[in-house]
């Protein structure tokens, strides 16, 4: 005979993994743009920035593949940092239709001035932990994370996009 099954609680929702990994995730947002208000960027765009700033002349495509972040979403992001005069996109001289990203001067400044926001933000995530807690939840994230790499619905893959700029790490 089977066993019956659990009773149906709310408490059983709030101690399910995938529950306190999107709490985090929008606490973790919220963080980011508390710190960050002041710059006006998401965290998404925090992310193209540095990327683009660190693999300059990277395309969309590339972009998508480095950050882990949908390809069809990532283009209203690239508009809104064109639109805030941080990027700019250049056809690539070996096929025109292809556009390649560039940090501004205005891009490469707010870069520079916000790293202090974002340091700030990532310690106040951790910040109710003690130091091994922290340490010890981050090696657990990045373990989880990278195992589950391809149940994602965009997988990292930031080796495969940097090998076609020919500047695999």
């Amino acid at each position: 005979m089977p066993s019956k099954p659990p009773p149906i609680t709310i408490d059983a929702v709030y101690a399910a993994p995938g529950y306190l990994f999107r709490r985090m995730q929008q606490i973790a947002v919220s963080i980011f743009m508390e710190e960050c208000k002041a710059f006006d960027l998401t965290p998404v765009q925090y992310a193209a920035l540095i990327a683009i700033h660190t693999h300059p002349g990277i395309d969309a495509t590339r972009l998508s593949a480095v950050i882990a972040f949908d390809r069809s979403t990532l283009g209203s992001v690239i508009e809104r940092l064109q639109a805030k005069d941080f990027v700019e996109r250049r056809p690539a001289p070996e096929d025109k239709r292809i556009k390649l990203l560039y940090l501004t001067k205005s891009g490469a400044a707010i870069l520079r001035d916000i790293i202090p926001a974002v340091e700030r933000a990532q310690m106040r995530m951790l910040e109710p932990l003690k130091p091994a807690d922290r340490k010890a939840l981050m090696g657990l994230l990045a373990q989880l994370v990278d195992l589950n790499n391809e149940a994602s619905r965009v997988p990292l893959r930031a080796e495969d996009a940097l090998e076609h700029l020919g500047k695999a790490p």
